[in-house]
């Protein structure tokens, strides 16, 4: 191989390992495992409280500062979560007006339930850009991913 060659070859997987080391990170994210937890406007419990979040809401971590995560809903709000109120449990919230939850991951498969924006769904599992889910209501079945927001 010539030296030309060899280095536009360098050159090449050079770049390549740029681009992948620029890459985002896949997003952390948790999900509240208090009934009832506050979301504060800064790390500590002498902040305001911004909102009230319940039991499953999803929530994309933004960064950490001691016993504290820094949050991201689906709306884009921000706030501050203690750590220890947050769990690794697998939910999806609906961002849709209304969806429907099918017997399998596809539109060809029969309507088993609706659900409404702001509804809290367990996850539990995934396919082709199908979510397998459990409503608070006990019904279960497959939503389209582009309905909902979580992990």
């Amino acid at each position: 191989m010539d030296l030309t060659r060899a280095t536009t070859r360098f050159l090449s997987i050079a770049g390549l390992c740029l681009a992948f080391a620029a890459a985002p990170a896949l997003a952390e994210m948790v999900s509240i495992k208090g009934s009832v937890v506050n979301m504060r406007s800064g790390p500590g419990t002498n902040t305001e409280v911004l909102w009230e979040l319940e039991r499953g809401y999803p929530l994309q971590v933004l960064q950490r500062k001691g016993s504290w995560l820094q949050v991201k809903d689906f709306e884009n709000d921000t706030g501050w979560v203690a750590r220890a109120l947050t769990s690794k449990t697998p939910h999806h919230i609906v961002k849709a007006r209304i969806a429907n939850i099918r017997s399998g991951p596809g539109t060809g498969y029969r309507i088993v339930g609706k659900a409404e924006r702001y509804d809290l769904m367990r996850t539990r599992g995934a396919k082709s850009g199908w979510i397998r889910v459990e409503g608070r209501d006990g019904i279960k079945g497959w939503m389209s991913k582009r309905l909902l927001w979580g992990w």
